[in-house]
């Protein structure tokens, strides 16, 4: 062989970079933990609850339409886009400090804790109840459930979820996946509860994850996704002169192979 110096080089960096490879891929994929075929228990009981500055749409309906008239906030229209399409929502009720709403006739109903379903079932006991609708349809919305993704994600931004479960895995979808550059391993989920702050973090490379309180998200909450050491080395590298620190890089490196072959030809 002419130049088993330069040889060694070559193959010296194949295998770094094979390795680097094999690294990489423990590091990105999801649930490795997990066997093909394999069923995973999560946990199929949770209910959202209702919270302080939740803004709820609540609507009643019956055979009898003048009945149900008073209960029904009128829907508003609102104009979006450039070419200002008009569009209508359902004014809302919001949950105030006391964890109250102001229901027309019931007067203060305490929501906070409730679920959905149990809102739904006190405000339909109490109009038969006061005998003010026989056959009330109550129907109960979330009108501002969004969440927040943040950190090493493709798309960040905040999300408006339009049904009552959304999960960390789902919340990640939204936002494009995670970039090359996000810790699968450091996904944090901060919650604020009552003026207290919890920081629960994931690794989604296992299953162990199904059984986290906050794999189901909840109003408000953020996702974070952590930087990698790649990312974070980054940032000390100015914009202005990566493509410069790269090129003395290769200069470096070739001005080095030049010298080992020239060594090795003599």
């Amino acid at each position: 062989m002419k130049h088993p110096i330069l040889t060694s080089i070559i193959v010296f960096v194949i295998l770094i970079g094979a390795l680097a490879g094999c690294a990489t891929r423990k590091d990105v994929v999801y649930l490795q933990d997990v066997a093909p075929l394999m069923q995973m228990t999560v946990p199929t009981n949770y209910e959202m609850s209702i919270y302080r500055d939740d803004l709820l749409g609540i609507s009643i309906s019956s055979k009898d339409l003048e009945l149900a008239g008073p209960f029904n906030l009128p829907l508003v229209s609102f104009q979006t886009g450039a070419v200002y399409n008009t569009q209508q929502r359902m004014l809302g009720y919001l949950v105030d400090i006391n964890g109250d709403i102001d229901f027309p006739i019931l007067g203060k109903l305490h929501a906070e804790g409730l679920t959905r379903l149990q809102l739904t079932n006190l405000i339909k006991n109490r109009l038969i109840k006061e005998d003010l609708i026989k056959d009330p349809i109550v129907t109960v919305q979330f009108l501002n459930f969004k969440i927040s993704v943040m950190g090493e994600v493709n798309r960040p931004g905040e999300f408006s979820i339009t049904s009552d479960r959304v999960t960390l895995l789902e919340a990640i979808s939204m936002a494009g996946d995670l970039t090359i550059y996000g810790r699968r391993d450091r996904v944090a989920v901060i919650r604020e509860r009552n003026g207290k702050q919890t920081i629960l973090f994931h690794d989604l490379r296992s299953a162990d994850m199904f059984q986290s309180p906050c794999y189901f998200l909840q109003q408000n909450d953020i996702v974070y996704v952590e930087p990698n050491s790649a990312r974070a080395g980054q940032s000390s590298i100015n914009q202005n002169n990566t493509v410069g620190v790269w090129m003395s890089a290769v200069g470096v490196l070739l001005t080095a192979v030049n010298v080992l072959v020239t060594l090795s030809r003599r």
